[in-house]
């Protein structure tokens, strides 16, 4: 494994458009080194029957059913909002 240095933090920082201190440098090149020694020791492990997943419980779809319902009345929501007009709702505006 090839060794990390601040020059290499200084080239990913630069690639990111990322300024940092000297004192971010040398903190982030210690960090990104013991990431990757982690690494290097995760893959000393035989994972040769280990099953490929995309998540780490079995998981399936968790949305509920989809259904018809039937819908509000318009006057009842109306009659809830906080501003309505002509028979719609009133909001902010967002776009100027």
């Amino acid at each position: 494994m090839k060794e990390i240095t601040v020059d290499d933090v200084e080239y990913a920082a630069r690639l990111a458009r990322l300024e940092l201190t000297e004192e971010e440098k040398r903190s982030m090149t210690a960090q990104v080194r013991d990431v990757l020694q982690y690494v290097a020791k995760l893959n000393e492990l035989n994972t040769d029957d280990v099953e490929p997943t995309a998540h780490v419980l079995p998981l399936k779809n968790v949305w509920r059913a989809d259904k018809t319902e039937q819908s509000l009345h318009q006057e009842k929501v109306l009659g809830i909002a906080p501003k309505a007009h002509n028979g719609m709702l009133r909001v902010p505006r967002v776009v100027e």
